[in-house]
């Protein structure tokens, strides 16, 4: 047989790092991590790897580009050696997990591809928030919300969740639609800036601004109810429901809740969000509240 056409007993890291098609350094790491045996060195001190490691290299080669990870990789060779055989790799659990796994960044990649979409068709930071809350903005002509009130909603929906963000997603509609609304709006919004860290709690200014955010929002809920967005709020509720039976929420369904986060309660996320709030503001905020609780109906 023609010399060139003898194999070699066996190859230095290089070339067996060249046949497989990894690296010399990913070799080195597979030894380091014990999934690949540390082999024989020559007399000049080099690895030598024979026909026993580049077979195994090779799997570990395939294995790797299915996207199995290497300690599994490690743990499955580990598996067959203890059994004292020749027998393959045992992957069957390892591929379950993989394919579960791989079918949890598809539903993610989705997701995301889903949210990229929105932002394209909406022009705008609209596509960031949950579907939930864009289906119900889609209404609306391009570019009608403001910054701020795409800010208020990625608030709220970190705090209430995508539902409560799309229940306050009528409010921001109400004003588009109601230009004379969103006057009022911007009025009762500077008095309550007004209420400054210069103003006292007791200054009479700040439980007049707190008739004022009443009155607005006595007129705000009735616009709510003449344009039928009560009813939209309800059949929402009930949508959503049935789509997320308690106890089965997941992900954004939960309040405070986003993908990798922890679960915070509505209390905890919103002392966690900070408010240059003067006292006289917070004190007017509560009037506020104390004077709709007055006037709400007895249930």
């Amino acid at each position: 047989m023609h010399s060139s056409l003898i194999p070699p007993r066996q190859v230095k890291i290089g070339d067996a790092a060249a046949f497989v098609g990894i690296t010399p350094r990913a070799i080195r790491h597979y030894h380091q991590i014990g999934l690949l045996p540390e082999p024989e060195r020559g007399a000049d001190g080099r690895r030598r790897y024979g026909y026993d490691e580049m077979i195994r290299l090779l799997w570990i080669r395939k294995m790797a580009d299915a996207g199995i990870a290497l300690d599994d990789i490690r743990d499955a060779f580990v598996d067959t050696a203890a059994t004292g055989t020749a027998s393959d790799p045992d992957v069957a659990g390892i591929l379950e997990r993989l394919e579960g796994t791989l079918g949890a960044k598809e539903a993610e990649l989705q997701r995301q591809r889903t949210a990229v979409q929105r932002m394209r068709s909406g022009g705008s930071k609209m596509g960031l928030l949950s579907d939930v809350v864009t289906d119900r903005l889609k209404k609306l002509p391009e570019g009608s919300l403001r910054p701020a009130d795409l800010d208020n909603l990625l608030v709220i929906e970190r705090v209430l969740g995508p539902l409560g963000a799309a229940l306050n997603a009528g409010r921001y509609i109400a004003l588009v639609t109601h230009p004379g609304l969103r006057e009022e709006s911007d009025r009762v919004d500077a008095a309550e800036e007004a209420l400054d860290d210069t103003v006292a709690v007791d200054d009479p200014r700040v439980a007049q601004v707190a008739a004022q955010r009443n009155a607005f929002e006595l007129a705000l809920n009735a616009v709510l109810d003449a344009s039928g967005q009560t009813e939209e709020d309800d059949a929402l509720c009930d949508s959503w429901d049935a789509l997320h039976p308690e106890g089965e929420d997941e992900g954004e369904a939960s309040p405070a809740t986003g993908t990798g986060d922890e679960t915070m309660s509505a209390v905890e996320a919103i002392g966690k969000m900070p408010y240059d709030w003067s006292p006289a503001r917070v004190r007017c905020m509560e009037l506020s509240v104390e004077l709709l609780a007055a006037e709400a109906p007895a249930p």
